[in-house]
Parts: C-alpha cells; structure tokens; sequence
C-alpha cells in the first residue's frame, strides 16, 4: 500500500511539473535544431524535429527549417511548449497538408512561435480555378496561450485559420481565404498584416465573410483586434465579419478597406435582436470601403481610451510576454 501511496505522489509532481513548464516563462539559452529537405540537418521532416523535444519542455528550442515545401501534417502536442519554428522567408518555406478533419498545423502548446513560415491547407485550392463543393480546411489551429507569428503567411478557402484559444500575436502576416477564414475565440492582435479574400469562381462562396469569432459572454476576454491592416481581395465582396458567438468582438482601426467590402460591413447572422451584445468597431480606417454610411445602424463606436485598450498590446500582453521571446525573432 505505501509503494503505490509513494507511485501516486511521484505521478502527481510529474503532472504538475508538466503543468508549470507549460505555464511559466520559457528560459534561455535558445537551444537550435535544424530540419532540411537535402538530408544536410539534423532532420528531414518538422515533425521528427518536434518529436524530437523532451516532454515539459522549458527552454526555448529553435527549430530551423531550410528552404523547401514540406508536404506533413505538423502537431506541437500540449506537452511541448517553448518552441519557435524559424523559416527561410515565407516565400521560400512552406507547410501544405490538404485534410476537412485536421489543420496542416495544429498548436497544443504554450509558447509556439513562427516566423517566416507559409502554412496552407490545400483541399479547396481548386476553388481559385473552378467552380467546387469548398469544406472546411484549416492551414493553422491555435488553442494555446501566448503564441506568435511574424511575417508568415496563412493560405486557404473556408477557415483558413482557427484561431481558436488563447492570446495569439501577428504581426506582418498575409491571410487568405473566403469564408470565415479568421474564426475562433482567441484574445488576438493582428498587426500591419494583409487580410487578402479570394473566393475565385465558386458561387458558393458569393457571401463571404472574413472573420467569425466566439466570445459568447460579456466577461470573455476574447476578441479580434485589426491594426494598421490591409484588407482587399478579389472577386464577389466580402462582409468584415459575423458573430460564431452572442458577444462576438472585432475591432478595425487604422486599416486600408478596399471596394472588396460589402456596404453593410458586417451581419448579425443568428442574433437578430441581440444586436447590443455586439461588439464590431472601425475606427480611423481609409480606403474605399471605409466608407460608413451604408453600415449595419448597430455597428459599435469607442471612445479614444476604450479604443487605446485594445490597440496596445496590453490587450494580449498583460505580463509581458512577447518582450521575452527570443530576441532572433525581431532581427
């Protein structure tokens, strides 16, 4: 009876020790891996690289990935955080996987961070050619804390990303899609980013809307947060947003609006009469369809110290975390 007392206890620290890595800081050196298709690395696929990390990581592990299209599925499980993916570039560096049921890259774990990567799901890529049946096809799932994107870029139709949970940060990354393609209930700033909607000759994709987010109570935290972005694209027009959820968030400021925005901007879908508990915002935004005098009439306004909540990265960043990934990231 002791031993299996002694067992239990032994388990319940190595649970919890998982736990703490997963939530505290990631500690320094940065500790690097190599992955290349040429066999000249010390592996071949982004997977075997992350295989490759010790579960409840704590160190900031850089997982270098060579120029090249890597055709996998990539998973960073829960326990496995503290990893920064470094491509050669987003237009030299690239993920396809082409799956409905899981996203070409999948985020478990805390402290994931990308930059220069292209991630695509490539299942409704004929879409841009001919006329399909487009399904859901995610080239990136978030749901972890404190995960970071600089110059990647996102490539899909429906869902393109599921930015699903957590405090997420992009900053000059390109995202295309159709159809919901920036969904989720993640706690999220997009910034000096190009949100690009592309629905090609599919008449399906006529009604386009570009984000679809969850917060579904007035105490969420949650909500998406577009500064200083590009937003345009081609073909039929697109709507800005719709609520997945009763008090959905989004907020646009100081962002270029092409004519590929719909007059109305925005659509209540499923809430007709809750249309308070929304919260859909364009402040200081330019361009042609920047224009509001067509919107929804319940459309939100803030006032400049609301909008400041949002716009600095306290929204996201409350304890300082993006100030203390590796410091290649911002070279």
């Amino acid at each position: 009876m002791q031993s299996l007392q002694s067992f239990a206890i032994i388990l319940l620290f190595v649970v919890l020790a998982f736990d703490v890595c997963e939530s505290d800081d990631c500690s320094n050196p940065l500790k690097s891996i190599s992955v290349s298709q040429s066999g000249k690395a010390d592996f071949k696929t982004i997977q075997s690289a992350i295989d490759s990390v010790s579960a409840g990581n704590s160190q900031w592990i850089r997982i270098q990935i060579s120029s090249g299209v890597y055709k996998e599925q990539v998973l960073i499980p829960k326990n496995k955080p503290c990893i920064y993916f470094e491509g050669a570039g987003s237009d030299s560096t690239s993920i396809e996987w082409g799956s409905h049921e899981n996203a070409t890259f999948d985020i478990k774990a805390s402290n994931t961070v990308a930059k220069g990567i292209t991630f695509t799901n490539t299942l409704n890529t004929p879409v841009l050619l001919d006329v399909i049946n487009v399904v859901q096809a995610k080239a990136a799932k978030i749901h972890a804390d404190k995960c970071a994107f600089y110059s990647c870029s996102f490539l899909g139709v429906q869902d393109t990303i599921n930015d699903d949970d957590g405090r997420h940060y992009y900053n000059n990354c390109y995202i295309q899609g159709s159809t919901d393609f920036i969904y989720g209930n993640g706690q999220s700033l997009f910034e000096a980013s190009t949100i690009y909607f592309s629905n090609g000759k599919s008449s399906q994709l006529r009604d386009g809307v570009i984000t679809a987010q969850y917060r579904d109570s007035p105490n969420d935290p949650s909500g998406f947060v577009f500064n200083n972005c590009n937003i345009s694209g081609i073909g039929y027009k697109t709507q800005l947003g719709r609520p997945m959820g009763a008090y959905a968030r989004v907020i646009i400021a100081n962002s270029y609006l092409s004519d590929v925005v719909r007059p109305e901007g925005w659509s209540q879908r499923t809430y007709v009469g809750h249309e308070s508990n929304l919260t859909f915002v364009e402040e200081g935004c330019t361009g042609p369809g920047a224009d509001k005098s067509r919107r929804v009439k319940w459309m939100k306004s803030l006032s400049r110290p609301e909008l400041d909540k949002f716009l600095s990265n306290s929204f996201i960043d409350q304890e300082g975390w993006i100030s203390k990934l590796p410091t290649s990231i911002f070279h």
